[in-house]
């Protein structure tokens, strides 16, 4: 009797930490955009103050040095705003667009406004922006040749999620050659470089560029199918091949006409 006394106030006040940590994240998710804003916010009033800089401090070296520790702060507190509404983005579309659509808007917010959080930044700090844009011309297209796989797989990822030639849940057949033939399963998961396929062997991870150099059906089709133009012809070849035979025979009589 005496243990099953002390278990009650140990499972009592469990299950009160259990609810406590239950409204703490619901008072995080609730408060998660107001951050975001107030950074914000923030960054817009670090952006107006390096540009103002100079003009309030008359002193040339504390008006340099606010100027340039207000443009930095402006870029940390701009990335932190654009990963937060980021964030908040893809909660509220993930119910109705799914977890791949929702990764790919959270991306596309991140990347975005992190280039543009970099270049206001470098204009704020007064770096020419046509030399950094020839030297990122030429890192990009280096980059691009030596991630031209991985590349190819992110893109044709982005093809696949727009086209939607086949979603989470379907039974679909791949035949490609870099497959070596034909793979049947059902389609769990479509990410930004593989797409994620339960067959009767185990769980595999089809790279999205041959996934969409493949072809694509419904499982279970037959390989062999005849198109319809050929049926005409496969049909007078065989009706010919019968008379043919027929006037060949022994006592036979010869095809009329």
């Amino acid at each position: 009797m005496t243990g099953a006394r002390e278990d009650a106030p140990v499972d009592l006040q469990e299950k009160r930490q259990l609810d406590l940590a239950r409204q703490v994240g619901k008072v995080k998710a609730r408060t998660r955009p107001w951050r975001s804003i107030i950074a914000l916010v923030l960054a817009v009033a670090a952006a107006v103050l390096s540009l103002t800089a100079s003009q309030i401090f008359n002193e040339h070296v504390v008006g340099k040095v606010v100027s340039v520790a207000a443009a930095l702060v402006f870029c940390l507190l701009a990335v932190i705003a654009v990963v937060g509404f980021a964030g908040k983005s893809r909660d509220v579309m993930q119910p109705v667009t799914g977890r791949a659509h929702a990764a790919v808007v959270r991306y596309t917010i991140v990347l975005a406004g992190s280039i543009a959080a970099l270049f206001i930044t470098l204009g704020l700090l007064n770096v020419p922006l046509d030399q950094l844009l020839v030297g990122g011309a030429v890192t990009t297209i280096i980059l691009g040749i030596a991630a031209q796989q991985s590349l190819g797989n992110v893109f044709s990822g982005l093809v696949l999620l727009l086209s939607h030639p086949f979603g989470v849940g379907d039974e679909v057949s791949f035949r490609s050659g870099a497959f070596s033939g034909q793979i049947e399963g059902i389609v769990t998961e479509i990410g930004i470089s593989y797409v994620r396929v339960e067959t009767a062997d185990g769980p595999i991870r089809l790279p999205n560029a041959q996934v969409l150099a493949s072809a694509v059906g419904p499982a279970g089709q037959s390989d062999q199918t005849v198109p319809a133009g050929q049926t005409g012809q496969a049909g007078q070849t065989g009706q010919a091949s019968a008379q043919a035979d027929v006037g060949n025979a022994p006592g036979g009589s010869p095809p009329a006409g």
